[in-house]
């Protein structure tokens, strides 16, 4: 890769594992699931939206607002406020561990609704392992408390709407400009989610720490992501890209350890090496063009991706696998 992929690259490993830490934050110093889901969703939409609207984009929705609306509710209005909702009651660390079975879920409804993926001996045993490392996290680390229980379960429920999401893009929205796309599900969302957050305001006014997080969140967790994963497409591949899916849950569990003093038992270390080696297999270790999840900043397969970049990804086409989804939680 070029020095300027192997920058993005790093930039964009690094930012998707934060954004577990910054929600940990957020809601341990009094901001609700819902107005933290909300504030990080409307700043990213104006973001999008604005880059949209320079680059005029914008009428290329005309005709999808129903997908587009699909898309938004599965991918971000009902997973962003459950990630923050479920760490509420359980670590960082254990939230984006759960996460990364993602591609595991995205593999497995290729399957179903996917007719050109076709099952294979290797991604039988990968879903086997992956969802084998859900279990084990989930029994040895969780199953005494119900609280956890309650939370593991909401973040099981992120994940499965990370993996429908892609489907989404890949079969309706793929061809659209990826910044007027998901500006415009952004603002979906927002609306979306404006009644609930207003239902349930913080008890107090939050203090700068907190508010910053949800400034980064919305900032550079979601919106910058989004710019540099279009960057890292165009420099690297899609395939190459999506490699991020297996790096980000280990710094968000070295940031938990590190800066929240989060200590993962036992089976959240042996479920995170199950779940991503079963990822792995289910998705033979590579990822299609066009099929990553950005559940809240990009997506892979963009339609303005220059026209030698869509050549190369027509060409991994025929070697790729089923989706790796990326959470950009």
């Amino acid at each position: 890769m070029t020095r300027r992929a192997w920058i993005a690259f790093a930039s964009i490993s690094l930012i998707w594992g934060v954004p577990y830490l910054l929600i940990r934050i957020a809601v341990r110093h009094g901001i609700p699931a819902l107005p933290l889901a909300w504030g990080r969703v409307t700043l990213a939409a104006i973001v999008l939206l604005a880059l949209a609207w320079q680059n005029g984009s914008l009428g290329s929705l005309r005709g999808r607002w129903r997908w587009l609306a699909i898309y938004a509710v599965v991918e971000i209005t009902i997973p962003f406020p459950l990630l923050a909702a479920g760490e509420q009651r359980v670590s960082s660390s254990l939230a984006a561990i759960i996460v990364a079975s993602v591609p595991l879920i995205g593999a497995l409804l290729a399957w179903r609704f996917d007719h050109s993926e076709r099952p294979t001996r290797a991604r039988a045993i990968g879903l086997g392992l992956g969802f084998g490392g859900v279990v084990a996290l989930v029994g040895i680390d969780v199953a005494g408390s119900g609280r956890e229980l309650l939370g593991a379960g909401m973040v099981v429920l992120v994940a499965a709407g990370y993996a429908i999401g892609p489907m989404v893009i890949k079969h309706r929205l793929g061809d659209l400009d990826a910044r007027a796309a998901m500006g415009a599900s952004l603002a979906i969302g927002a609306v979306l989610l404006l009644p609930g957050a207003l239902l349930d305001p913080p008890k107090a006014v939050p203090g700068l720490g907190p508010l910053a997080a949800v400034v980064a969140l919305g900032l550079f967790c979601t919106a910058a992501a989004f710019v540099i994963l279009v960057v890292l497409i165009r420099e690297a591949g899609t395939g190459r890209a999506m490699i991020i899916t297996y790096i980000n849950p280990v710094i968000a569990v070295a940031l938990g350890v590190t800066l929240l003093g989060e200590r993962p038992g036992t089976g959240a270390i042996v479920g995170l090496v199950m779940i991503l080696a079963g990822s792995w297999l289910a998705t033979r270790g590579r990822a299609p063009a066009g099929a990553g999840s950005v559940p809240a900043g990009g997506v892979a397969g963009l339609g303005d991706l220059d026209q030698d970049q869509r050549v190369d990804d027509e060409g991994e086409r025929e070697h790729d696998r089923p989706p790796v989804q990326i959470a950009l939680d």
